[in-house]
């Protein structure tokens, strides 16, 4: 194998939604005990889900499959209105566990069509975020995914149109989304601050600055993560060969003829100890190089659930 470096993107991994997440569902079983039900992943990544099955989380695809009276969390992704009523008329024990930056998308969506106007979400058509959002207003919300459909999106002569977005998408394709919209319909209300996340952002920006040092890149991530797939997609666009994997296993050594440098970053929902055991994995076959290619660090933090920090404060004064 010819690799003789191993780049390391930053920041990379976890995100504060990410964290707040996960702890959630670790602190509701410690709190509870097993098991207690989530609905959806509570972040995409195959590994993070696993790791919480074995601690006694039950993933469950809809709340109707938990049994009346039961503790649920809601995914970091968020949910519809109509989710929370649902787990209302079976007597769940809710604990809302959405990033916060994506409860701000769906405040502003609500807002929006409180107000009259047809909202224009972008975003990809079935992502449990996407899917959450639309739910606020559903005959308010436009769905576009790309520049084709901002192009021939057909909406009424109105000048009550806005725009809001997923926060996982490629910042370079979505800023050519709203420029179309923005020539197509010039008094469209834009968003007082962008929706696309700081974790997201900071990963592409991270990818893009070390694209020209490497050879090939490898994004750590699962298949479903949209964060993930969008870091893939921004160093394909730049030219460099780069794969999605879940974990060391999936690297193809026949990817890495005539590599000199790797360079490696994770999606936002992936721990950092998938990033270790990569590099453990070219360690094992000599690579002595590994390095960060710089070091950015995160200062964003998000307080856990309410529900859950009420309950473990009564914990607290009971014990």
């Amino acid at each position: 194998m010819g690799v003789k470096r191993v780049l390391l993107a930053s920041p990379r991994g976890y995100c504060a939604g990410v964290e707040r997440a996960v702890e959630t569902v670790e602190r509701a079983i410690e709190l509870y005990g097993a098991p207690v039900y989530v609905r959806k992943q509570i972040v995409h990544n195959l590994h993070v889900v696993r790791d919480l099955e074995a601690r006694g989380a039950i993933f469950v695809d809809s709340e109707e499959d938990v049994p009346a009276g039961k503790t649920v969390v809601f995914s970091a992704h968020g949910v519809a209105p109509s989710v929370h009523a649902s787990a209302e008329s079976r007597r769940l024990k809710t604990i809302d566990a959405t990033c916060p930056l994506v409860t701000k998308v769906h405040v502003q969506a609500r807002r929006y069509a409180a107000d009259g106007y047809t909202v224009i979400l972008v975003g990809h058509a079935g992502h449990e975020e996407v899917v959450g959002t639309m739910g606020e207003a559903p005959d308010s919300i436009v769905l576009v995914e790309s520049v084709a459909d901002a192009e021939r999106l057909e909406l009424p002569e109105t000048d009550r149109i806005a725009y809001t977005t997923q926060t996982t998408l490629s910042v370079d394709e979505t800023g050519e989304i709203i420029a179309v919209l923005r020539r197509r319909f010039p008094a469209i209300r834009a968003p007082k601050k962008e929706d696309i996340c700081y974790a997201t952002s900071n990963r592409q920006w991270a990818v893009k600055e070390m694209l020209s040092e490497v050879d090939l890149l490898l994004v750590i991530g699962s298949r479903n993560s949209s964060n993930s797939n969008r870091l893939v997609d921004v160093a394909r666009a730049s030219g460099v060969r780069a794969h999605l994997i879940d974990d060391e296993t999936e690297i193809d050594e026949a990817w890495l003829d005539g590599v000199e440098t790797v360079g490696v970053t994770s999606g936002a929902s992936a721990p950092e100890k998938l990033v270790e055991r990569v590099c453990d994995w070219f360690r094992a076959r000599g690579v002595e190089a590994i390095e960060p290619y710089r070091l950015v660090n995160e200062d964003v933090e998000f307080r856990l659930p309410i529900e859950l920090r009420r309950e473990l404060a009564l914990a607290d004064t009971q014990s």
